[in-house]
């Protein structure tokens, strides 16, 4: 993805997500703005979107982080938002072991409260290794925790699955966490 691009996507992440408010962007309950909205409000911020940059957007992003609606008029965040939006997740059977790529520095805190979704709505967890140590690595030394998904989930705990794969859950107790050695 060029600069300019991955510039726009951070903006897009950052609106739909976080910040819809700092370029006067409203978005439904489930978290859907209006895309030619966006594409007008956007100005505002000396961003230049276009319809057709944003299908590519969403097409080429290698994290599947936005969604189109199915007529194309519509644009949310397939997770992390610090908003509250409804995705209208269903709750779903998750794997027996997850994953969660972290920074070492915060394996203590981890250790006393378990893994809490802080500014966002939930804990976020991957199905394999590899992604775990890329999400931990944006954040300094990465470490990969292992969960007790399939225990979490026989003890009363929900799991939702996004649309990009991004598996969900409001948080995970320390005791269901295996630690690197």
């Amino acid at each position: 993805m060029s600069e300019d691009k991955q510039k726009i996507s951070k903006f897009l992440s950052y609106v739909l997500r976080h910040r819809p408010d700092e370029i006067g962007l409203s978005l439904d309950i489930s978290g859907w703005a209006s895309v030619s909205e966006l594409i007008e409000k956007s100005k505002s911020a000396s961003v230049d979107l276009t319809e057709e940059l944003i299908r590519e957007l969403v097409r080429s992003s290698d994290k599947q982080r936005f969604a189109l609606s199915e007529d194309g008029t519509k644009i949310r965040a397939n997770q992390g938002h610090s908003i509250n939006v409804d995705l209208a997740l269903k709750p779903q059977l998750p794997p027996e072991i997850l994953f969660h790529g972290t920074a070492s520095r915060f394996l203590d805190s981890i250790r006393t409260d378990g893994l809490k979704p802080l500014s966002r709505q939930h804990v976020h967890l991957s199905f394999d290794e590899a992604t775990a140590i890329k999400v931990g690595q944006r954040h300094g030394k990465p470490v990969v925790l292992k969960i007790k998904a399939g225990e979490m989930h026989r003890a009363g705990r929900e799991f939702f699955l996004s649309e990009n794969g991004v598996w969900l859950t409001e948080r995970v107790e320390a005791t269901f966490l295996e630690f690197p050695v």
